[in-house]
């Protein structure tokens, strides 16, 4: 599975949030000033391409759902940034956010419990 775009991201966001949906509703949950339509029908059909939407179609028009659940490509993100930038080290990353982020003891636990499933 390879990474999104920031806009494949976004458009992404809208459709594990609804679950199923049309292009007019991803475009009535965009910020303004709204992207044309065949923008974001564009992007769709990018991100059916790489598989992480199917569709139903109805005639002309077509209903889009997720093919990738969020937490799956979550999962792909994270190890993304944890080997490109914290040399494949948890513990790298953990105490960067540690020291930028300003993390408190009840959040570094949730992290290391995350860390430990995987």
């Amino acid at each position: 599975m390879q990474e999104l775009t920031k806009a494949e991201e976004q458009i992404m966001l809208i459709i594990w949030q609804q679950e199923k949906c049309f292009v007019k509703e991803i475009i009535s949950e965009l910020p303004t000033p709204k992207p044309a339509y065949n923008t974001i029908s564009t992007i769709v059909r990018i991100l059916e391409k790489k598989n992480f939407v199917g569709y139903n179609a109805f005639g002309k028009t077509h209903q889009y759902y997720p093919l990738i659940s969020k937490e799956k490509y979550k999962g792909l993100k994270t190890d993304n940034l944890v080997s490109n930038f914290f040399g494949g080290s948890a513990e790298s990353m953990l105490s960067f956010f540690m020291k930028e982020k300003k993390m408190d003891i009840k959040e570094i636990d949730e992290l290391l419990k995350e860390l430990k499933k995987k």
